[in-house]
């Protein structure tokens, strides 16, 4: 578990001094106000490449560089999608002998005739095989398939937990979230979740924002998490499975901590039903409306509140 006594000193520290814009912070220490990012292009890449952006556009038939944007926009989303999946571990060689064998990725081509942007799971597990399992050996064979890796992550998530998370996400697609760093700090990352009926999935796309900010829609995300649905209606259950890229500066334990606070804000951890006492409820409430008011840019959202309830996860 990752402690962070002195999270809130320190970004606080750090926001003032932006405030005051009297101290240049250092990027470890740095953080930005991220209320209205996701209406925002990046300019920085714009103005860079603007001349042969719009080179192409014209060659290309568009009338403009937001044309030649939005017609490329699906094919972008559908490579960060791929480069998300890659590296998926192979079946363990100890695991059990009812452990369901792993199908070859069968070469499926769209009607544009690329590769599925998402890997179904009846392409990773026999889901005949894995419906007649009990949910104690279902997850210790999800948890083997993912164990020779540290870059990977995995989970086995009961249904009302996830339904939860799906709720808020589908009305509160954009978060952010922060990653401490002993005596650095705090590290802000920007969060997407996307949902893709065809593969029975939804993923959610971790990045560093300031890579976000410096890209835009280019951006490339450090750390993926696809939850797969199949199982959800006659096993009460949903897998998931993760990959934190290598060379992007993030590490394993970091990409646990988004997790969590990934299910704490979006409600995978207080579950409709569940009897909460006081604290816990007011908590909860308080990571709801900070979810609401980020994505309705309300001038109630602030980077401190939201280190204060990271800081009580801690």
């Amino acid at each position: 578990m990752i402690r962070i006594p002195t999270l809130r000193h320190v970004a606080t520290r750090s926001l003032r001094c932006a405030a005051r814009g009297a101290v240049q912070q250092r990027r470890w220490a740095q953080v930005h106000d991220v209320r209205f990012l996701t209406t925002q292009p990046s300019q920085a890449i714009l103005e860079k490449y603007r001349e042969k952006l719009s080179k192409k556009a014209s060659q290309e038939g568009h009338g403009s560089i937001d044309d030649l944007k939005a017609a490329y926009s699906e094919k972008i989303q559908e490579q960060r999608k791929k480069d998300s999946t890659e590296g998926t571990p192979v079946s363990q060689p100890n695991a059990p002998s009812s452990f369901p064998p792993s199908k070859p990725a069968p070469k499926k081509a769209s009607s544009s005739g690329e590769k599925p942007a998402i890997k179904p799971l009846g392409d990773i597990l026999d889901l005949e095989k894995v419906a007649e399992l009990p949910e104690k050996e279902l997850t210790a064979i999800w948890r083997l398939r993912h164990a020779s890796s540290p870059q990977t992550l995995c989970a086995v998530i009961p249904a009302p937990a996830y339904q939860a998370m799906e709720s808020l996400a589908r009305s509160n697609p954009y978060f952010v979230l922060p990653v401490p760093h002993e005596s650095q700090g705090a590290e802000m990352h920007f969060m997407q979740w996307t949902f893709d009926p065809a593969s029975k999935t939804s993923t959610v796309l971790f990045t560093q924002l300031a890579e976000y900010k410096a890209r835009g829609e280019f951006a490339q995300p450090h750390t993926t998490v696809t939850h797969h649905l199949d199982l959800i209606k006659d096993k009460g259950l949903v897998l998931m499975q993760g990959q934190v890229m290598e060379g992007r500066n993030v590490q394993p334990d970091h990409a646990k901590w988004l997790v969590m606070c990934l299910q704490r804000f979006y409600g995978g951890w207080e579950q409709k039903g569940d009897e909460l006492d006081g604290q816990r409820k007011e908590r909860a409430e308080e990571r709801q409306k900070l979810l609401e008011w980020f994505t309705n840019g309300d001038p109630r959202f602030s980077v401190e509140k939201l280190l204060e309830e990271a800081e009580r996860m801690g």
